[in-house]
């Protein structure tokens, strides 16, 4: 099972960490870009961190 994130939200106004979460799960600074991640805890508690500017939804690898 994987995760595809898309970004809701512009980073404006976002602390660094919040930046380099989302820079690290593979989102470019562009609100509607989407990618597919790996279900781990790791990416879970990074997804965590920036939920207010995400989306997520659970797909079929």
């Amino acid at each position: 099972m994987k995760l595809k994130v898309t970004q809701k939200r512009s980073l404006i106004g976002s602390t660094k960490i919040q930046r380099e979460n989302l820079r690290t799960l593979g989102l470019r600074p562009k609100i509607g870009h989407s990618v597919c991640v790996a279900n781990t805890a790791e990416m879970r508690g990074k997804i965590k961190k920036i939920l207010h500017l995400v989306t997520v939804e659970e797909v079929k690898a």
